[in-house]
């Protein structure tokens, strides 16, 4: 028996039999290799945004930053509403505001350009769905079952950018802005096709409030964080401005985390979050996520650099995108072998290990970017270590996490990963601008060393963090 709606009434939900499940797989992978996908169409699009549109590159950086904010925002919420009674009617009415959004995207100018920032935050909710389907699937599968599509989830929700960039790049070249976001509105229209024909409706005996003070305050602090990550300008021209916000969004998120723990209905779990294995786990996806976007934003920066710089390849945004290809084919590759390393490694373990691997990718870039086959092999290597990181997590967070509690406790990790990833390109992109000369427009190669060397630090913090944790759960599995 399902948890389908029957006649209009909504049946108590039990594993789904063998045959629905085969169905309901693909359908969970899909969702969440969408909606990262369309989320991460801002990348290759923010050169023809800004001359489509004739604003600022710094402007047309916001169709990405806003998809961010509205993610990050949007995740808890929706991992608070996904663990009560009503996950399915919360999952189709996400994807409706996803399509809506990405209607506004494809609508014709001379619209303003306020109309393209508003649909691509609607498209950017649809991040807060990657701890819905997790939910799904810890609730409607087989235990083993589960736990394995739950680590490819994580790591589709990943890759998705590397599936969509090249996408996006092409039909940007061939037929514009508007036949990329084109691409965004067909697929998400399919995903929500896909949900009304295949989710579950939640098990009975939950309920889930949203606590509205403590999303207002975590809205406010992300979007200081995301702010201050994006406009990399003002903290080399006005640093003592970008630090007072920052210390503003340090207190913002501090008073969100006293209101989650005064709240009888938090929107995020905060005393479980303080659990170790938890917060460790946060404390790696955090400094992990800075490390992984740093060298994802240095090595498509690299590859399209001109020839004229001294460095660089010179490549086309669709051509930078193909870039991605091994990230994205190791990366899956690396989701479905963790799965079944994890029968003989702890996932804290399978963590370091893939710090490790991330780490490694640096050290490939740092030492030889001379040839394309050195990129493609440095993307490849970071795909790997990425796609490992990524199936690993939920087994650490999820060992410690009621069945009910699956989205609350996973949107808070995709929350901490967002903010990582933000910080990631805006630190690449601070070192970068460090390292270029007055009145040249790109930086010396030495630059992309030192970026690649502080990528290394924050993998080797993450490897502590994660063997940190391992100890922690030999010595409480073996007192």
């Amino acid at each position: 028996m399902t948890g389908r709606p029957v006649g209009g009434v909504a049946v108590k939900a039990f594993p789904v039999a063998r045959s629905e499940a085969r169905l309901l797989v693909p359908a969970l992978m899909f969702i969440a290799l969408v909606v990262a996908a369309v989320a991460s169409l801002g990348t290759p699009l923010i050169t023809s945004v800004a001359t489509s549109f004739h604003v600022s590159l710094g402007s047309a950086q916001w169709t990405l930053t806003v998809a961010l904010l509205s993610g990050a925002v949007a995740t808890p919420v929706l991992g608070r509403l996904g663990a009560g009674p009503h996950r399915r009617a919360t999952i189709l009415a996400t994807l409706a505001v996803v399509v809506a959004g990405s209607a506004l995207t494809v609508l014709p100018l001379p619209l303003p350009f306020a109309w393209l920032l508003a649909g691509r935050a609607a498209q950017g909710v649809g991040l807060g769905l990657t701890a819905l389907m997790m939910g799904v699937a810890r609730d409607h599968l087989p235990e083993e079952r589960s736990a394995a599509v739950i680590a490819l989830i994580s790591v589709v929700s990943i890759i998705g950018a590397g599936v969509g960039y090249p996408l996006a790049a092409l039909l940007a070249e061939l037929g514009g802005v508007r036949a990329a976001y084109g691409l965004g509105l067909v697929v998400t229209a399919a995903a929500l096709l896909t949900a009304w024909r295949s989710m579950p409706e939640a098990p009975e005996g939950r309920s889930a409030h949203v606590d509205v003070a403590g999303a207002v305050v975590l809205a406010a602090a992300l979007l200081l964080v995301l702010f201050l990550a994006g406009e990399r300008n003002l903290w080399s021209r006005h640093l003592a401005v970008a630090a007072g916000l920052a210390v503003v969004a340090v207190v913002l998120l501090c008073v969100w985390a006293v209101i989650e723990l005064r709240s009888t209905t938090p929107l995020v779990d905060v005393r479980a979050v303080r659990h170790p294995a938890v917060a460790g786990a946060n404390l790696a996806m955090f400094v992990g996520g800075i490390g992984m976007y740093l060298l994802l934003t240095l090595i498509t920066r690299y590859a399209q650099t001109p020839h004229g710089a001294g460095y660089g390849f010179g490549l086309t945004t669709f051509v930078a995108g193909l870039v991605l290809i091994p990230f994205s084919v190791l990366g899956f590759v690396a989701g479905k072998l963790t799965p079944r390393v994890r029968t003989r490694i702890a996932d804290p373990l399978l963590l370091a290990g893939s710090a490790v691997v991330v780490g490694g990718g640096f050290a490939l870039f740092a030492a030889a970017r001379s040839d394309l086959a050195e990129l493609f092999a440095a993307m490849g290597v970071l795909g790997f270590g990425v796609g490992g990181f990524s199936a690993a997590m939920p087994g650490v967070i999820l060992a410690v996490t009621p069945k009910s509690e699956t989205s609350s406790a996973m949107s808070f990790n995709y929350v901490v990963r967002s903010v990582g990833y933000s910080l990631g390109s805006a630190i690449g992109g601070l070192i970068l601008a460090a390292g270029t000369g007055p009145g040249h427009l790109f930086p010396d190669d030495s630059a992309y060393t030192t970026a690649a060397l502080v990528g290394i630090g924050a993998m080797a913090i993450t490897t502590l963090t994660s063997l940190a944790l391992a100890r922690r759960r030999s010595s409480e599995t073996n007192p």
